[in-house]
């Protein structure tokens, strides 16, 4: 279970700055606060002054299912250098209680990760897709997790809340 977090957790919340290739997108789009899809959502809880801005996220299959591979894709501008020292807390929680709380250095995952890009991450547009393997255990129930980031020198760097639901039947009309 906790592997599961970790993996999930990692995947979703340095995805941005361990695989990124630098892309032309649209430009971000703060007046929409909230994205949903069947089984799980996101929130850019951060500032517009924030090193990181997240524009997209998508996963693949949607909504995620227990046992299958999972491919998260993350779309985002640094609109600020990103060096060695820069961290992000993430919290895990099941209602209220609380699966997980740890803090991951993002340049020590991008390189254990032998990631293509690497600290210093220069201000730019990126998008970044990673796949993770879940585990047929996940247990079938509404999972909430909280990232927030902080660049070197202590100033907020991302902010994300993200629901997961594998509550939801995949196959609605199977009758599962």
């Amino acid at each position: 279970m906790v592997r599961f977090h970790l993996i999930t957790v990692l995947a979703l919340s340095t995805a941005s700055l361990t695989l990124a290739n630098p892309v032309d997108q649209v430009a971000l789009q703060p007046e929409v606060p909230v994205y949903t899809t069947d089984g799980w959502r996101w929130e850019d809880c951060g500032q517009p002054t924030d090193a990181i801005r997240i524009e997209r996220i998508i996963v693949t299959p949607d909504p995620p299912q227990p046992g299958k591979d999972m491919t998260v894709k993350v779309t985002g501008e640094a609109q600020s250098v990103i060096e060695d020292g820069a961290y992000v807390d993430v919290t895990v929680k099941l209602g209220l209680i609380k699966l997980l709380q740890k803090t991951f250095d993002v340049c020590e995952e991008a390189r254990k990760a032998n990631a293509t890009i690497q600290c210093p991450v220069q201000p730019g547009k990126y998008t970044v897709e990673h796949t993770v393997a879940l585990p047929r255990e996940i247990p079938k129930a509404n999972f909430r997790v909280d990232v927030k980031g902080y660049t070197a020198q202590e100033d907020d760097m991302v902010c994300l809340n993200l629901r997961v639901d594998f509550m939801k039947n995949p196959f609605p009309r199977l009758g599962w």
